[in-house]
C-alpha cells in the first residue's frame, strides 16, 4: 500500500484499561486522585527547593528539574486516560496520537538522562568532595539539564519520524490507554520487522546506555562509601538508596516495554501505567521521606502554614 495512505487516518480508537463500566468509574476516581497527588507532590517539592535556601545546591536543583519532568511525563497521557474512563468510544485524533508519541519519548528520555546526571552529581559529591562546588557550578548544572533536553528531543523526533509516515490500514484500534510506537507499528500495512528492530535499537541505546552509566556511577559511589566515616557513609547510603529506588522503578518497566518486549498485553498495560503514573507519584515521596533536608523543609513549611492560620 502506498505510504501516502496514512493521511486517510484521522483518528484512532483506544481500548483502554478495562471494559466494565463500573470498573472504569472506579478507575476514574482512583487515577484522578493519583494524578492530583502527582501534581501537588511534585509542585511542593519544587516550591520547597526554590524557597528554602538550605536546598539551594546542585543536588536539589536537579531534583526540582526531575519533579518538573515527572509532571510532564504524567500529563502526556494521564489526563486523556482519566477522561476516557467516562467515554465510549475512546477516540484520539491522529495529531493527538502523534503528540503522545513525541512527548512520551521526549520526557521519558529526559527523565532517564536526569537520573544519570543526578548519579554523576552524587559521584562528584562523595568521591571528590573538595572540588564539588567547582565542578558542579551553576553554569555546568544548567548545561547538563539543557543537554538532557536536547538529546531527548533528538531521540523523540527520530521515533516520531519513524511512525508518522507509516502506511496504516484496517481497524485503527490501539489496545492500550495511550498511543505508543510498538502498538502503532502493529497497524502498519507493511512488513514491520525492520521498523521493530529500529525502534528497539533506538530506545535500547538510550535506556541501556543510561542504565549502564547509572550502574557504573553507583558502583564507584558504593566503593567510595565503604572508605568513608560512619556518619558520612550513612548519609551517602541514604541518599543513594533513594536514587537507586527511583532508577529501578522507572527503568525496569521501560526495559520490558521498549528494549526486551514480552508481548503480553495486560503486562504491557501494567508496566505503562507504572512508569507514566506511579513513578512520577513515588519520586517525590521517596526523595522527601528518605532525605533529612527535605523532611526539615517540609516541617518548616507545615509550621509556617499552621502559624499563619492560627
Amino acid at each position: 500500500m502506498d505510504g501516502s495512505n496514512h493521511s486517510l487516518v484521522s483518528e484512532f480508537v483506544l481500548l483502554g484499561l478495562a471494559r466494565s463500566q463500573n470498573l472504569q468509574v472506579l478507575l476514574f476516581i482512583i487515577f484522578l486522585m493519583v494524578y492530583l497527588l502527582i501534581l501537588s507532590g511534585n509542585t511542593i517539592v519544587m516550591f520547597l527547593i526554590i524557597t528554602d535556601k538550605n536546598l539551594h545546591s546542585p543536588m536539589y536543583f536537579f531534583l526540582a528539574n526531575l519533579s518538573f519532568v515527572d509532571m510532564w511525563l504524567s500529563s502526556a497521557t494521564t489526563p486523556k486516560m482519566i477522561t476516557d474512563f467516562l467515554k465510549e468510544p475512546k477516540i484520539i485524533s491522529f495529531a493527538g496520537c502523534m503528540s503522545q508519541v513525541f512527548f512520551d519519548h521526549c520526557v521519558g528520555a529526559v527523565e532517564m538522562l536526569l537520573l544519570v546526571v543526578m548519579a554523576y552529581d552524587r559521584y562528584v559529591a562523595i568521591c571528590k568532595p573538595l572540588h564539588y562546588f567547582t565542578i558542579m557550578s551553576l553554569k555546568r548544572c544548567a548545561g547538563l539539564v539543557l543537554t538532557s533536553w536536547a538529546i531527548a528531543f533528538v531521540h523523540a523526533m527520530s521515533q516520531l519520524l519513524a511512525v508518522v509516515q507509516l502506511p496504516l490500514c484496517g481497524h485503527m484500534e490501539i489496545d492500550s490507554f495511550f498511543c505508543d510506537i510498538p502498538l502503532i507499528i502493529k497497524l502498519a500495512c507493511m512488513d514491520s520487522h525492520i521498523l521493530d528492530i529500529y525502534m528497539n535499537v533506538d530506545c535500547g541505546f538510550v535506556v541501556v546506555t543510561c542504565f549502564i552509566l547509572l550502574l557504573i556511577s553507583y558502583t564507584y559511589i558504593l566503593l567510595a562509601v565503604r572508605q568513608s566515616s560512619k556518619a558520612g557513609a550513612s548519609k551517602a547510603l541514604s541518599t543513594c538508596t533513594a536514587h537507586i529506588t527511583v532508577v529501578m522503578i522507572f527503568f525496569v518497566p521501560c526495559i520490558f516495554i521498549y528494549v526486551w518486549p514480552l508481548s503480553i498485553t495486560w503486562l504491557d498495560k501494567f508496566l505503562a501505567v507504572f512508569y507514566t503514573v506511579f513513578a512520577p507519584l513515588l519520586n517525590p515521596a521517596i526523595y522527601t521521606l528518605r532525605n533529612k533536608e527535605m523532611k526539615n523543609a517540609v516541617k518548616k513549611l507545615k509550621n509556617h502554614f499552621f502559624k499563619g492560620n492560627a
